[in-house]
């Protein structure tokens, strides 16, 4: 095929592109043994897992820790697979194959989550199952709400909810402190509700 001929495919290709045909590429996630497509990220999502990379990467060694953003799989158990948005491995990461896509000793996993989205309960359950996660945080995209998870023991975590701007999150596995200001600056989502002054 010469070079004619290519250009002429790649415009017909482009010419027949719809938007829609980006949802069919989704990653899938396997939870407990079944196939579950992982929702597409919209903007409030893209911008809230930059906040958060930038600012755990401007805080963190990077001699000790990696930070992975979106596209590495994470081993939660026998029968289950996830794509975190914000993983942070503090000291060597380990894999569970030779061409490194498969990590299994995440230290901190970050999951930015949509009320509209069915199964989170089970996915966190799975998260806390992880004997190497120490802390879990969910970022609501829909407002301004974290929820994050510290383990204490092997069955013991503490709970706590965010949910001003003020607010700052200590994450301890990684000597990291985080404001919501950071996480949600350029987002625009409703305040919460909930009282977080009540919860913690």
């Amino acid at each position: 095929m010469n070079q004619t001929t290519f250009d002429r495919a790649d415009n017909r290709n482009a010419k027949n592109f719809q938007p829609s045909g980006r949802r069919e590429a989704s990653k899938n996630e396997l939870l407990d043994g079944r196939i579950t497509p992982k929702p597409q990220a919209n903007r409030w999502h893209n911008l809230i897992a930059s906040n958060l990379v930038i600012a755990i990467g401007s805080r963190t060694n990077r001699n000790t820790c990696e930070i992975y953003a979106g596209g590495m799989q994470v081993r939660m158990g026998k029968d289950s697979v996830c794509f975190p948005d914000v993983i942070v491995v503090s000291g060597e990461p380990v894999f569970a194959d030779e061409a490194m896509e498969l990590l299994t000793n995440p230290s901190v996993l970050i999951e930015i989550v949509s009320s509209s989205v069915k199964g989170r309960t089970q996915k966190l359950e799975e998260f806390l199952a992880v004997p190497n996660i120490k802390e879990c945080v969910l970022v609501s995209e829909d407002e301004m709400r974290i929820e994050h998870y510290a383990r204490q023991s092997a069955k013991q975590w503490i709970y706590r909810i965010y949910n001003t701007r003020e607010d700052v999150i200590s994450l301890d596995a990684i000597t990291c402190k985080l404001s919501l200001a950071e996480v949600y600056a350029q987002i625009k989502v409703r305040e919460s509700e909930l009282n977080s002054k009540a919860v913690n």
